[in-house]
């Protein structure tokens, strides 16, 4: 029985997840087609909402289909309440999860997965503080680049 549900399942599952995967990566691409600044300015309007919300959902309902199911406790802190966000160890696809139950804030992130193919796009659209590894100013400018959208007053999502 066992075996028969993962033939049935596992290419169940990988095609539920393929297209969930190309369908966050047409909403990342309209949410960020024609925006001014390439994540030097903040998405605005319906841009963020539609970041916020459909690919949110569509990350959750994504890892949900991988098996996984998250419940919140407490209550999430809110952008004037912690416009940084730590998630520790931030080492894994995890990371991911807490970006989708925290609304899709930016995140830190190196520079070289800007250029994936389906993720970078997606990537792209929570406008990323990249890093360079190649770079020997990087670290400084990515500090400078968290405290400034940690200061900007809500302008800039949260950063996780």
């Amino acid at each position: 029985q066992t075996v028969l549900q993962g033939i049935v399942l596992l290419p169940l599952r990988v095609i539920c997840i393929a297209f969930i995967l190309l369908l966050a990566w047409l909403v990342a691409s309209i949410a960020t087609c024609c925006h001014p600044g390439k994540g030097s300015v903040p998405l605005k309007g319906w841009r963020r909402r539609m970041i916020q919300t459909t690919l949110s959902r569509l990350t959750r309902t994504l890892f949900f289909v991988m098996g996984f199911q998250v419940k919140v406790k407490g209550k999430i802190a809110s952008l004037s309440e912690a416009p940084i966000f730590v998630a520790a160890p931030h080492s894994s696809f995890f990371d991911a999860i807490i970006s989708a139950l925290t609304g899709m804030p930016s995140i830190v992130s190196r520079a070289e997965n800007l250029s994936t193919p389906v993720f970078g796009t997606i990537l792209s659209s929570l406008q990323p503080v990249s890093v360079s590894r190649q770079d020997p100013d990087s670290r400084k400018n990515t500090v400078t680049e968290i405290t400034k959208r940690a200061l900007s007053q809500g302008q800039w999502p949260q950063v996780i």
